[in-house]
């Protein structure tokens, strides 16, 4: 039991650290060619600084996610060598095609960095949104091997072995849609919504700065946009785990009991042994009217199950609570965003929706951060959902208590380091504090040309 749960402990580390690296890759990109592409159609050389600013940044924290995810690919062999065994061959062309995409982001990143006077500026720019895109894609395939061990599908189980596999149908499992929108937006929101809150923070101690103003502009389109979709996204994903995943709902929920007119709890601390929510905001019928649009239909407890089968409702509640409070906090800040900039035409006029921004701006990675946990532990004690437990999947190798260690350490330097180098890129691209010094840096060469 020492070893699952430090074999468990250092797989979340390591989720957890990464998780943030593969949002940020996913976003920032993204942003990058946009601030490009605003230059290609007006010549200001300010989105030109914004685009070389932004691809520094997007250089320095690839890398680390690249680093993290070796590590990664090597703890699932390593730690959970009877699930890779078992599941290796309907997964591993996911996999494979996640490793694609990666090289194809690495090339044309590197395209990107040191291609600006070797490419005519369109290509250049078609570079910028390729890095885009193959991040978006890496993180498509890694999301759909994460759905299809909640709802594994494109397989027949004969004598215990999967056979006649379809990998159509293992890419299309019925939780895939739904993750992989949900953790798109749940990457350009928190992404986009950072760099406004940094930019937010700096245009309240100099509010006349063009170049902050452009890209907090680029950062809250991105991420302001993202951000409302989520809920959305949010409840289309609430309904398939619903349907597909019912005791993980009811650990959402901390559903207890199956009934109709199910409530809806907001907060409140579960009690596993009384089987009941203390402190919580019931709204009666809420649960019902939400998954099913029905006030009095049936919704699944956790007494549908053998309480060997429960997850951890304690974490799982407080986790997806978090979550959602985190993404309608963000969601309302992206609104009065919007709102501001059609009636008002600019965004910088309010100081309080500019501390506001700086306020919600972590918000992002929290929920994602908090987003795992929901659908890792709440999926437990299954690492392949009602086919292979968690604690028959791990190493039978001993002492795993040292990686742990070892590996804890590693993550807390090397997030240090980012740390400050993030830091020193963004006191640099402040230093930029009026026009004639952004123009200093415009490029000798044509914007339209080539």
């Amino acid at each position: 039991m020492t070893d699952l749960i430090a074999a468990r402990s250092q797989m979340a580390m390591s989720l957890g650290f990464h998780i943030i690296f593969a949002a940020i890759g996913i976003a920032l990109p993204l942003m990058m060619a946009i601030a490009e592409w605003r230059w290609l159609r007006t010549g200001k050389t300010i989105y030109l600084i914004l685009a070389k600013r932004w691809a520094k940044g997007s250089a320095i924290l690839f890398a680390v996610g690249a680093m993290s995810g070796t590590v990664l690919s090597f703890e699932l062999g390593l730690l959970w060598p009877a699930f890779m065994g078992w599941a290796g061959e309907i997964i591993g062309l996911l996999f494979s095609l996640e490793g694609f995409a990666f090289f194809a982001e690495a090339i044309f990143l590197g395209i990107y960095l040191y291609g600006w006077q070797r490419v005519p500026p369109k290509a250049h720019w078609a570079a910028g949104i390729l890095v885009a895109a193959s991040g978006a894609a890496s993180a498509v395939f890694v999301v759909m091997v994460n759905a299809w061990m909640n709802t594994p599908a494109g397989f027949r189980l004969v004598d215990g072995r999967p056979t006649e596999i379809d990998h159509l149908a293992v890419m299309l499992n019925p939780s895939a849609l739904g993750e992989v929108v949900h953790m798109l937006l749940a990457a350009y929101a928190a992404t986009g919504l950072l760099v406004c809150g940094i930019h937010a923070f700096l245009l309240l101690r100099d509010s006349r700065n063009q170049f902050h103003r452009a890209a907090f502009r680029i950062a809250l389109a991105v991420g302001g946009v993202a951000a409302i979709l989520q809920p959305l996204s949010g409840d289309l994903l609430a309904k398939t785990v619903a349907h597909y995943q019912p005791v993980k709902l009811a650990a959402f929920e901390a559903q207890f009991k199956t009934e109709p007119a199910a409530p809806l709890r907001i907060g409140g601390i579960p009690d596993t042994v009384r089987r009941e929510v203390r402190g919580a905001l019931e709204i009666p019928g809420g649960l019902s009217v939400l998954l099913y649009l029905d006030r009095h239909a049936v919704v699944t407890g956790l007494d549908a199950v053998p309480r060997e089968d429960w997850p951890p409702v304690g974490i799982v509640h407080l986790a997806f609570q978090v979550m959602v409070a985190a993404g309608f906090a963000m969601a309302l800040v992206a609104l009065w965003g919007m709102w501001l900039w059609w009636r008002r035409g600019e965004l910088f006029g309010s100081t309080t929706f500019l501390r506001a921004a700086v306020a919600v701006s972590p918000l992002g990675f929290i929920a994602i951060e908090a987003g795992w946990v929901v659908t890792e532990v709440g999926r437990q004690p299954w690492i392949i959902s009602k086919i292979m437990r968690t604690a028959d999947a791990v190493t039978p190798m001993p002492g795993l208590l040292y990686p742990l260690v070892t590996f804890t350490v590693l993550y807390l330097l090397l997030a240090a380091v980012v740390v400050w180098l993030i830091m020193r890129h963004i006191a640099a691209s402040a230093d930029r504090s009026s026009d004639e010094m952004v123009e200093a840096e415009s490029p000798p060469r044509s914007v339209r040309g080539g």
